[in-house]
């Protein structure tokens, strides 16, 4: 058998490493930083419990890792909808199925865990103290502001709109999270009833 090369060994390595990722963020959504072992995170991932040791130190780095992760990952995306073509409204609507895509749903748990959960590291806290409910309305303020002026947005302060927006948005989510059957989340036309001046 041929021994491996470098670049053979990173990947697996890489390959390896985005493995204990996805299973951590599965796990730490579910169950929070104080309700997970590394042992669960090895188990979801299929890999020994010291093999995990060899990728991350501790279940803390690995936690902040990823709430760093989501929390740029969310910014990035809110700051590229801006390089989209379309209306303010039309833009707030993609937005807005974006939030509310299945696909998101591990990493919006493991921000409410962070938020919420004991046990959090301090590194993390200061991570939520960062990306504040304050930083996506500054983010997202000229687009609001654009919206109003172009008549498809109601009046009034556009942040306390924004901060509107996000609430029922982050509602709607947890309401989701619980996987209720009997529960399904709006149409987005009717979430931007809310928002619009008609």
């Amino acid at each position: 058998m041929t021994p491996l090369n470098d670049e053979q060994l990173h990947q697996i390595r890489d390959e390896r490493k985005e493995q204990i990722i996805r299973a951590a963020l599965s796990v730490f959504a579910r169950r929070g930083i104080a309700g997970t072992k590394m042992s669960m995170i090895a188990a979801e991932a299929g890999i020994s419990h010291g093999l995990f040791y060899h990728y991350f130190k501790s279940k803390d780095e690995l936690f902040t890792t990823l709430v760093q992760q989501a929390m740029t990952e969310a910014l990035h995306e809110l700051d590229n909808i801006y390089a989209m073509p379309g209306s303010p409204l039309q833009k707030i609507r993609v937005l807005t199925e974006a939030i509310l895509d299945e696909g998101g749903k591990p990493y919006f748990l493991l921000i409410y865990q962070a938020r919420t959960s004991d046990g959090v590291p301090e590194q993390v806290k200061q991570l939520m103290e960062q990306y504040s409910m304050n930083a996506f309305v500054d983010r997202l303020l000229p687009l609001f502001a654009e919206g109003q002026r172009a008549g498809e947005l109601a009046a009034g302060d556009p942040a306390d709109l924004i901060a509107s927006y996000l609430s029922v948005l982050s509602g709607l989510m947890v309401l989701n999270a619980w996987d209720d059957a009997n529960y399904k989340i709006p149409q987005t036309d009717m979430l931007l009833r809310l928002l619009t001046a008609r």
